[in-house]
């Protein structure tokens, strides 16, 4: 029984992620990512480490998509508890004109699973609209 709860909070937290990178609302950062996340991916052929402080700020200052009217695509691939306090979560969520493939560490910290570690890949792009 408390793994079906433990995965309906990781389910319910991943979801304010996809929520966070829809919309951007940045009152809901603390909600989703850890103070002390990090985020590791390949762009423009080299390494993007970002700190959440900085993912937060580029969030803040960059049109979401929906603000552009951009598709949304998002998808809960995988979910591994790997005990009550610690999962793995693997997604597909479009991002304006990228899709990502993320994968995101989640931790339950005073009682919230947020995102500890995010790895992201580009997986495709999409042409502009118009």
């Amino acid at each position: 029984m408390a793994d079906i709860a433990a995965h309906r909070s990781v389910t319910a937290a991943v979801e304010s992620y996809f929520s966070l990178m829809f919309d951007f609302d940045v009152d809901e950062f603390d909600r989703v990512f850890a103070p002390t996340a990090q985020l590791h991916g390949l762009r423009d052929d080299g390494l993007r480490v970002l700190t959440a402080a900085e993912y937060r700020q580029l969030l803040a200052t960059t049109p979401s998509p929906q603000s552009k009217a951009a598709p949304r695509h998002q998808e809960i691939l995988l979910i591994d508890l790997a005990s009550p306090s610690q999962a793995l979560v693997k997604v597909r969520v479009r991002i304006d004109q990228l899709l990502y493939l993320d994968y995101l560490c989640f931790h339950l910290i005073d009682g919230e699973w947020l995102v500890t570690a995010k790895s992201f890949h580009i997986e495709s792009r999409f042409a502009a609209a118009g």
